[in-house]
């Protein structure tokens, strides 16, 4: 199987071509330049594979949740880039995608995977492994670092939350962490492989965003009487 998958859910750029044996991959940090960035990367990993968009079996993207352009950006590639070639497209958790990620450098089995989601809130969900698959014990939330829980076990925490906020890891009692963690195009490939092969792809069209949090502003009236986020 030939898959395509992007993500721009963070302040990097992660893009991959493979088939699951045999990975091109690129990532770089990109500041605001996503949407530059973005499409001559993609290039670069078709052309290291020797492949055509008609070569492809599905586009994969990170989904979220994560900066809101970024996500948007990815979808929306996925989203051009399969229609112009009618290929099916598979959004995949960037959470989920971030404990993938622990599992491929760490071997964890069970992760709590945190992202930075600015105005002082975590984006955290947890997994465990389950064979070749992913069970969410913890559904993808936003929530202040505080208010964090997480299920009976040992746990290993990834991603830049545990950076921006180091008393949260004594404070769950997890096991490890590993702040350096960052949901990868190939991990969200990686994800997607069994879901083109049970058919849970989806239409171009039918591909959406994983936002969770559904706003990032306030209103002028909330903001005159000293409302915030």
């Amino acid at each position: 199987m030939k898959l395509l998958a992007l993500d721009s859910s963070t302040e990097w750029i992660s893009v991959a071509a493979g088939d699951g044996v045999t990975w091109h991959s690129r990532d770089e940090p990109a500041s605001n330049a996503h949407s530059e960035r973005v499409m001559p990367l993609l290039r670069e990993v078709l052309a290291d594979a020797g492949w055509r968009l008609s070569d492809l079996d599905a586009v994969a993207f990170g989904a979220g949740p994560g900066a809101f352009t970024g996500v948007r950006i990815a979808c929306g590639i996925a989203q051009g880039l399969a229609l112009g070639a009618a290929l099916p497209v598979v959004p995949v958790g960037t959470l989920e995608a971030l404990a993938e990620e622990a599992w491929r450098a760490h071997g964890c089995e069970r992760v709590l995977a945190a992202l930075d989601a600015r105005m002082r809130e975590v984006y955290v969900a947890a997994y465990r492994r389950a064979g070749e698959d992913w069970v969410c014990e913890q559904r993808p939330a936003v929530l202040k670092p505080d208010d964090i829980a997480i299920p009976a076990g040992t746990w290993m925490g990834a991603g830049d939350a545990f950076a921006r906020y180091p008393a949260l890891a004594a404070r769950l009692g997890l096991a490890s962490t590993d702040a350096t963690l960052r949901p990868s195009a190939r991990a969200v490939a990686t994800l997607a492989m069994p879901r083109v092969a049970d058919g849970s792809a989806v239409a171009a069209r039918d591909a959406l965003p994983a936002y969770v949090r559904h706003r990032v502003a306030l209103t002028s009236a909330e903001r005159d009487a000293g409302a915030r986020l």
